[in-house]
C-alpha cells in the first residue's frame, strides 16, 4: 500500500529509502522502530505534532529526545506550544498515531527539525503507516517542508 508519504516525496522527486519491520508495540513506536531495524536512536526520527490553537507545528525530533516545549515555541516565534491531542493529530496530518510522517500531510503545517538532524546523510521518519519509516536526506526534508532548524531538545540529564 503506497502512503501519502510515498506519494509526496515521488511528487517533489525526493530521494528516499523504503525500511519496514513489524510494529508490535502501542507506544514508543520510534524507538521500537530503531530497535527492530537494528540503527542508532540518534538517527531515527519522531514526528510530533505540537500545537497554538489553530497553528500546528510538525517537530521532527530524535526518538531518544524530548522536546522544550519553551525553546520549540521561542524558534517557531510562538507565545507557547503544546502537545495535540490524538483526535487533532489525526484530522489535521490524516496519519495515526506512531505513523505519523512529515510528508504528505492531509493539512501542511509549519515544519521544526532538531538541529541533530544535519550530522546525518539520512534520518528515517514514519514513512505513513507504523512499521515503516523512510530515509532522506535532513537537507532535502528542509527544503521540501521549508523546516526551521533549531536546538529545542531537552538537555540529556
Amino acid at each position: 500500500m503506497i502512503t501519502p508519504a510515498q506519494t509526496f516525496l515521488k511528487a517533489h522527486k525526493i530521494p528516499f529509502k523504503e525500511y519496514s519491520y513489524e510494529c508490535t508495540v502501542d507506544h514508543d513506536y520510534g524507538k521500537f522502530g530503531a530497535k527492530a531495524l537494528g540503527l542508532s536512536e540518534e538517527v531515527v526520527f519522531k514526528t510530533i505534532i505540537l500545537c497554538e490553537g489553530k497553528t500546528y507545528v510538525t517537530a521532527i525530533t530524535p526518538v531518544n529526545a524530548m522536546i522544550s516545549m519553551k525553546n520549540a515555541a521561542r524558534i517557531m516565534g510562538l507565545k507557547s506550544l503544546a502537545m495535540a491531542t490524538p483526535d487533532e493529530v489525526r484530522r489535521v496530518t490524516g496519519y495515526v498515531l506512531g505513523g505519523v510522517s512529515p510528508f504528505g500531510q492531509k493539512r501542511p503545517t509549519r515544519a521544526l527539525l532538531s538541529e541533530s538532524a544535519l550530522k546525518f546523510e539520512e534520518i528515517l521518519v514514519s514513512g505513513g503507516r507504523r512499521g515503516f519509516s523512510v530515509g532522506v536526506s535532513p537537507q532535502a526534508l528542509i527544503e521540501v517542508l521549508n523546516a526551521t532548524v533549531g536546538d529545542f531538545l531537552e538537555p540529556h540529564l
